[in-house]
């Protein structure tokens, strides 16, 4: 075949292109499993973080939760447990889109120097697509003790911000019930919280879209666990 023709540059582009997705797919498939053991170790290193168990590397990670992690429960939106669940392979992207009474809600129970913890997986949306995390209770099933968040696409030194510690470290101590015991739970407040509000923390500048996804995912998630921390 000549080499100068327009079919010889075809079938070669045609190989070349062939072998490289043959090979890609063949990577992708090949570190399958890895890639599903780091995403389930910095699961648990994100859940163990909200009740300040840090400095757990991916290897550590199963046996620090095993350690802390005493309950895993999959609730249903009565409060009551769903036993045929596993908790920790309940996916929130796919969750939420289901109607509420068909979701089911993943609870960690931790215990860490003789004290109960309630770990709350959290899922919404920010700016430009999905932000995540994790809340963690205290006994009183009503003071935050610990929060991370994450998320796909906000902007750098804006809503991205949600990441920092800065931010995070805000809701420790914070309240979602008020005096009467009603639910509240805690907002991003744009301009600055007030001091002594137990319900509010400070929005991050120029984020404020993020932020008040942030709050609507906290407020909208811990809703459907008020059932159980009431009946139990």
């Amino acid at each position: 075949m000549n080499k100068n023709s327009n079919a010889y540059t075809f079938i070669f582009a045609i190989i070349i292109v062939t072998v490289i997705a043959g090979l890609l797919a063949f990577t992708a498939t090949s570190l399958k499993d890895l890639q599903d053991t780091n995403v389930k170790a910095e699961k648990m290193q994100n859940i163990l973080g909200t009740v300040g168990v840090t400095d757990v590397s991916r290897d550590d990670a199963q046996a620090a939760f095993d350690q802390y992690i005493k309950k895993q429960l999959a609730l249903t939106n009565k409060g009551t447990v769903d036993e045929k669940t596993n908790a920790f392979n309940i996916n929130l992207k796919n969750e939420v889109k289901k109607p509420e009474d068909e979701q089911r809600y993943p609870l960690y129970i931790a215990e860490k120097d003789g004290k109960t913890f309630y770990v709350v997986p959290l899922y919404g949306a920010g700016l430009w697509d999905a932000i995540w995390g994790y809340v963690a209770l205290g006994e009183d099933e009503n003071t935050i003790v610990g929060a991370n968040f994450d998320h796909k696409g906000e902007t750098p030194g804006l809503g991205a911000e949600i990441t920092t510690d800065w931010f995070q470290a805000q809701f420790e101590g914070k309240k979602i019930l008020d005096e009467s015991n009603n639910f509240v739970s805690v907002t991003a407040v744009k301009g600055g919280a007030k001091p002594g509000d137990e319900h509010g923390v400070d929005a991050i500048s120029g984020g404020t879209i993020t932020s008040n996804g942030v709050s609507n995912m906290i407020e909208e998630r811990l809703a459907h666990y008020l059932p159980y921390f009431k009946n139990n």
